[in-house]
């Protein structure tokens, strides 16, 4: 069960100090550990009463990637709370400040700005070096150490190239921070590192005018404008930044990824080397797009915009995606015993296939307000911490697994429209055998089974058979 977080809490033998910190996704805590002579914090997420599921999600991401991570530009981490009892992130604490009061302090000189982006570019190349994209790279997720070395924190948005992206698999709408999202991302890409490089391009050109690119967009016409509409040069703001200067942060700001720079490494060497910086249009202009090229650009984008991002499963090309829909009520004790010997002869079979263990959590039509069940423990959590007790006995590595609960008013919709966005290969899911549940069951397994793009598997336990 999950303990109380106060002062003088014991938690996996962390020592809970005081609170540090409370935001709207997570707060910190210090703690203290009799083998770890280093200041540490513990990050636990904030989960409300209400619409829980991306910081949920988000928060188990952040619990895969960072203990894969290594050097001084992430935290390192020294412990990983589960759900079933207390989700947190034990990480070293990070002496310095991150860049947010410099906003404040905006503009700043040039110099100061371009020793500032070196710094970044360099550490977002050891990075990407370790298959990982940021994607909510702002300035107060950007820490300087007293040293003066970059690193990065909270990685609840990121994607590790060698894991599955369960943001991008359960949720179909852009993820990021308005002024600095990239136009990828607002059309739901999540595969390219190069958004970390517009992001950064952002960060850099609030920095040296005092003003963001694109404003503070609040609605999703608002972030689309990026895709076409260029932004005012920085020389119009201040005159006197060097045109290579600015040559580069438009470069990173450019709507088309292949027109950025290829990689964190090349936009550093550029940054190092502005003697070879090769200047254009862009470091050259003090005046944004007119009229027609603008809607030149929109017209040109109008197409992409309509057309939802498909995801890159390149890591996953060779390791088929099974998903097993798993009953999670009392009465299913042996359907959920029935389905996981299935899946067991099925990735038995496939050895490279990955394990998407999925709960429908069913939404009323009318109201979406419940989020705790009768012992007031909050419902998504609980069906994800039971999906994970489901697939326990299957000895599974933590990589070749996944655990989805999505919220919907209809499963059948929901399980469909989760195998189609993620190119599933085989659906296993259960048939009651008695009462009102098999009519529930019955439906939504007739549904999956004329709807499926894929192979179906509907698992039987009277007849102890599949079909």
């Amino acid at each position: 069960m999950k303990q109380a977080l106060e002062t003088g809490t014991l938690i996996d033998g962390f020592l809970i100090g005081e609170k540090l910190h409370v935001g709207g996704m997570a707060s910190l805590w210090s703690v203290t550990r009799p083998d770890i002579d280093t200041p540490i914090v513990m990050k636990v997420p904030t989960i409300m009463d209400g619409e829980d599921a991306e910081v949920i999600v988000g928060f188990e991401m952040e619990m895969m990637i960072l203990p894969r991570l290594a050097g001084p530009h992430v935290p390192r981490v020294f412990g990983v709370g589960d759900y079933a009892s207390q989700p947190y992130i034990v990480m070293e604490y990070i002496d310095g400040q991150s860049l947010f009061p410099l906003l404040e302090q905006s503009p700043l000189p040039a110099d100061q700005v371009i020793a500032l982006a070196i710094r970044i570019a360099n550490a977002l190349r050891d990075l990407h070096r370790q298959n990982v994209i940021h994607f909510d790279l702002k300035p107060s997720n950007i820490m300087q150490r007293k040293n003066g070395e970059i690193t990065f924190i909270d990685f609840g948005l990121s994607r590790h190239l060698q894991l599955p992206d369960l943001l991008e698999e359960e949720f179909h709408i852009p993820m990021g921070t308005g002024p600095y999202i990239s136009p990828e991302q607002v059309l739901q890409n999540r595969s390219d590192s190069r958004s970390d490089l517009f992001s950064l391009g952002v960060i850099l050109y609030h920095l040296v005018t005092g003003q963001r690119p694109f404003g503070f967009p609040q609605s999703a016409n608002g972030l689309r404008r990026r895709l076409w509409r260029d932004p005012i040069p920085p020389r119009q703001h201040i005159r006197d930044i060097p045109m290579w200067f600015q040559e580069v942060i438009l470069r990173c700001l450019e709507p088309d990824p292949e027109r950025r720079y290829p990689t964190a490494a090349q936009l550093a060497f550029d940054l190092q080397n502005p003697g070879q910086v090769q200047i254009t249009d862009r470091g050259e202009r003090l005046k944004a797009d007119g009229f027609f090229s603008v809607l030149k650009r929109r017209m040109g984008f109008a197409a992409t915009m309509g057309a939802p991002h498909q995801p890159d499963n390149s890591a996953w090309l060779n390791a088929p995606i099974v998903v097993v829909a798993i009953d999670l009520t009392e009465e299913s004790n042996a359907l959920a015993q029935a389905l996981r010997m299935h899946a067991a002869n099925v990735l038995a079979r496939l050895p490279g296939a990955r394990l998407a263990c999925v709960n429908v959590l069913k939404q009323n039509r009318l109201t979406m307000s419940y989020a705790l069940d009768d012992e007031g423990r909050n419902l998504h959590i609980q069906r994800l911490v039971e999906l994970k007790e489901w697939a326990r006995p299957l000895g599974l590595a933590r990589e070749k697994m996944t655990f989805h609960v999505l919220e919907h008013v209809d499963p059948a919709a929901a399980l469909l429209e989760y195998t189609r966005s993620n190119h599933v290969d085989h659906i296993l899911l259960g048939a009651q055998g008695t009462g009102a549940l098999r009519r529930f069951m019955g439906s939504v397994s007739s549904q999956i089974v004329a709807e499926a793009p894929c192979s179906v598997t509907v698992v039987r336990v009277a007849e102890d058979k599949a079909e």
